[in-house]
């Protein structure tokens, strides 16, 4: 009722746990609140909480335009919700190395598990899209030991995204980001999030190139392949996230909807495709709250068919 009585604490340590279990760890991207005790009771191993879709929910681009304080109460919002740990994206971490450091301990005091913090330049684009850029490997580095050393809690996860693949084709990319892979590692990375690999085998090759866990993003319609788990397990990597697939998932069923709406004048024919009342106050804990205080919530959870 009401959040996790789960500490942010322990949930870092269940992340750090599971990123040393040799198991792969699923994180499906929470969009809303409501969808992270979702995620929790299928069974996942944590919540992704992904900036494309902050973005997107704002009605923006991902193009660097929503806010520390956004990012901050999202990720909050979110974290509150569930026992699992979260992976929060903070973007280039809102500025240069001072900028990073308050980053850390906003989103620290937010209740998050772990953090990445990627090495493009501002404004930045979204990892699957054409014509990045990135800032110089000493740069980036500097972004990094920014968040380690502002680290107040040790079980922080701090992570290290690189988009250099995406910025130079063939071999040539991947080999710079194995070499930055390795850099970001050095200055104290917990792990790596290497964007747009075009193949397993280039998974294959980061995770030969370092000690620390790395990450897959399977986001639809993007650079990569949609591996399956099994696959990425494969190939060693430790975590994969599902960024924007909860929010395609709605707003294909919302489209579908309104569709249906404006031509037949009802939504009688999307009834079984719906979340029914009774699952929707299963989720939200209605009983909890009516057995707290019956003075204020007085009624029976709906059966499952309303």
């Amino acid at each position: 009722m009401l959040s996790s009585q789960v500490d942010a604490r322990a949930k870092r340590q269940a992340f750090r746990a599971g990123l040393e279990s040799g198991r792969l760890q699923r994180f499906p991207g929470a969009f809303t609140p409501l969808t992270a005790p979702l995620i929790q009771e299928l069974g996942f191993e944590g919540a992704y909480i992904s900036g494309a879709v902050m973005a997107a929910e704002l009605g923006l681009p991902d193009i660097g335009l929503t806010t520390l304080t956004e990012v901050v109460q999202r990720g909050h919002q979110i974290s509150r919700m569930t026992d699992l740990p979260t992976l929060i994206d903070a973007d280039t971490g809102f500025g240069e190395p001072m900028n990073v450091a308050r980053t850390v301990h906003e989103l620290e005091d937010a209740g998050v598990a772990g953090l990445h913090i990627e090495d493009q330049v501002n404004p930045k684009r979204c990892g699957h899209l054409d014509g990045k850029e990135v800032v110089s490997a000493d740069v980036a580095a500097q972004r990094i030991a920014a968040a380690v050393k502002a680290r107040r809690d040790p079980g922080l996860v701090i992570m290290a995204r690189t988009d250099v693949r995406g910025t130079v084709p063939g071999e040539q990319g991947l080999s710079l980001a194995v070499d930055r892979a390795k850099a970001l590692e050095a200055v104290g990375a917990d792990a790596i999030f290497p964007e747009a690999m075009q193949s397993l085998a280039e998974f294959e090759a980061i995770r030969a190139a370092v000690k620390v866990p790395i990450l897959a993003n399977m986001t639809e319609f993007g650079k990569s392949r949609l591996f399956t788990h099994e696959e990425l397990e494969g190939v060693g990597v430790n975590l994969v996230i599902h960024p924007v697939s909860l929010l395609r998932i709605a707003m294909g069923a919302i489209e579908r909807g309104l569709v249906d709406l404006r031509d037949s004048g009802t939504l009688d024919g999307q009834l079984d495709g719906m979340q029914t009342r009774a699952r929707l106050y299963e989720l939200n804990d209605y009983a909890s709250y009516s057995a707290f205080d019956q003075t204020l919530f007085d009624f029976e959870v709906p059966g499952t068919h309303e």
